[in-house]
């Protein structure tokens, strides 16, 4: 490990003496024990070097610890600027390599307001901006693969619907089309796999840079900062170039799945040849690339949304095993892998579905009372514990809970973004800070059901019909209320930030702009919604979770793509 190694003193080992350093001067490039460090300050030839501490030198990126201001072809200090081959130069380079070149300029005079200078900004926002790039690149393609695996699902069912419709004989080109079909998704996944791990390893790169970036503005010198920022636009603008490269190969379009039937098998059965074909499409990719300033990494945005055109696809029901016959789910919750949790009231439990709703293991179990839950990290589920004025952390992974916070108030809806966790009871709510579980009491902030995104807090009165919105400080921003909301109870809200409501009273799943001014049924009775009460969005996947009533129990969910 870098921590552990050991630098000498450089004047000392050059006199024969072994001393450990405490000091490095990044003008001069060499290490100081504590003797040598008190010599130098008083030099008046070295006034106004700065020293830092070995500790914080071990900090430094590799590329800075391994530049020099010395020329290594000829042993000279850089003096020059050669702007044609954008590179500081030493004397003798000027004779060697660069005496074509007119645009010799002192280095001094280009490193002076380098750390000052406007580029230092743009290439932080440069780096900012195109790791983003690539990590919403990455959540496109996953979402992809999730989608075009409904549109695998959707296909498989309309050609066992068609096989059902015809004879045994069918049997071999049914099972031919299938594996056509299996084919084509399986190298869809494969190739947006692909990608994803050369994004994931780039972007991975480009996080540690920016990770570095306040230490080399802070702790090197001028001409390391020069040459570090260099090293740092080439590899964001190679990024910026992968990404763009991708855009231009329509890599990030859409590829439907879909399926043909045979028009032939419904009349002359003995003839047909096929079952179908399996049909590979390609629609515009949802999200466009915004030019930037020249050299800058274009970046993704997501294609903006209105509320018509939220429309809901079904997925799947959740399957219910039959020993478990007291289910009543009054929260639910989907994990950032698609995975469902569900929160069984009746025996305050937790219970753990696979993405396709199939019943996997019951995580733990309560004493209290478990009235709400939320998703506040990638495993981690809070659990608000009523009465007892508790909301706990539990690890869904491990089966395990984590953690209990303590409130003054009594806990029935809980919402978190990652960062914050609102407890809410009907008169009070507390905003407890999840770094290091601080918090603050809302008096007067209260509802039955809760949500957290944005720095604003969502919740539900559904004796008022109304839904409600406040800043996280517990500021009133707007309340919402319309004939078509009855009853509401649970609460979530999308990417785009349009708030979905549970409307319990009339069967139905409602949807309010981020405004508080409108809103759309997008479910109904008709859709199977039976009085609604739990809601939950995975924003990353666009996956949503329903629970239903079914002989008048809370005992079944949706599952829903968005």
């Amino acid at each position: 490990m870098a921590a552990s190694i050991k630098h000498l003193c450089t004047q000392c080992c050059d006199g024969g003496v072994s001393k450990k350093a405490v000091t490095w001067c990044k003008e001069c490039e060499v290490f100081f024990c504590g003797d040598c460090e008190k010599l130098h300050r008083k030099s008046k030839r070295v006034k106004g070097h700065n020293l830092i501490s070995v500790q914080d030198y071990q900090k430094l990126p590799t590329l800075i610890k391994e530049m020099s201001s010395m020329c290594r072809d000829h042993n000279k200090r850089f003096e020059l600027y050669c702007s044609v081959h954008s590179c500081p130069c030493c004397v003798k380079c000027k004779t060697d390599k660069h005496q074509k070149c007119s645009d010799m300029k002192p280095l001094s005079e280009i490193l002076k307001k380098v750390k000052s200078s406007a580029s230092v900004q743009l290439f932080e926002n440069d780096l900012k901006d195109v790791k983003e790039d690539l990590f919403e690149a990455i959540r496109l393609l996953k979402t992809k693969i999730l989608t075009n695996n409904f549109q695998k699902t959707k296909a498989v069912e309309k050609v066992r619907n068609m096989r059902k419709s015809i004879n045994d004989y069918l049997n071999g080109l049914e099972q031919t089309l299938l594996n056509d079909l299996e084919i084509n998704y399986s190298k869809l996944k494969s190739n947006m796999n692909i990608f994803i791990q050369q994004m994931e390893k780039r972007a991975s790169q480009l996080d540690q840079m920016q990770r570095d970036f306040n230490n080399l503005i802070n702790n090197s010198t001028e001409l390391q900062t020069y040459v570090g920022l260099r090293e740092i636009e080439e590899k964001t603008s190679e990024a910026a170039k992968y990404i763009a490269d991708l855009e231009s190969r329509n890599i990030f379009n859409e590829e439907i799945l879909k399926v043909n039937i045979s028009s032939e098998i419904e009349s002359i059965l003995q003839h047909v040849k096929s079952f179908g074909d399996i049909i590979v499409t390609t629609t515009s990719s949802k999200l466009r690339v915004k030019t930037g300033r020249k050299h800058q990494a274009q970046y993704l945005v997501p294609s903006s949304c209105e509320i018509e055109d939220i429309k809901p696809f079904f997925i799947e029901r959740l399957t219910i095993p039959e020993d478990v016959t007291t289910l009543n789910i009054w929260a639910c919750v989907v994990l950032h892998d698609g995975k469902l949790v569900m929160f069984d009231y009746n025996k305050a439990r937790i219970l753990l579905f696979s993405n396709n709703g199939i019943f996997v293991r019951e995580v733990v179990s309560f004493t209290e009372t478990l009235l709400d839950a939320c998703l506040v990290g990638n495993n981690t589920v809070a659990v608000a514990l009523g009465s007892a004025n508790q909301t706990a952390l539990v690890d869904i992974e491990n089966n395990t809970i984590i953690r209990t916070v303590n409130l003054s108030h009594q806990c029935d809806a809980v919402g978190s973004d990652g960062e914050a966790m609102v407890v809410s009871g009907i008169e009070k709510s507390s905003v407890v800070n999840l770094k290091d579980m601080s918090f603050i009491i809302l008096e007067g902030v209260g509802a039955y059901h809760i949500a957290l995104s944005n720095g604003h807090i969502y919740g539900t009165i559904n004796n008022e019909n109304k839904i409600y919105c406040y800043k996280i400080t517990g500021e009133p921003l707007w309340v919402f209320k319309h004939e078509e909301i009855q009853s509401p109870q649970g609460i979530t809200l999308d990417q785009h930030g349009f708030v979905y409501i549970a409307s319990r009273g009339n069967n139905s799943i409602v949807v309010v702009s981020p405004d508080g001014k409108t809103c759309k049924t997008i479910l109904s009775e008709a859709d199977g919604i039976k009085s609604p009460y739990a809601i939950d969005i995975n924003k990353e996947i666009g996956m949503m979770l329903v629970s239903i009533e079914i002989r008048n129990i809370y005992n079944s969910a949706l599952i829903y793509k968005i």
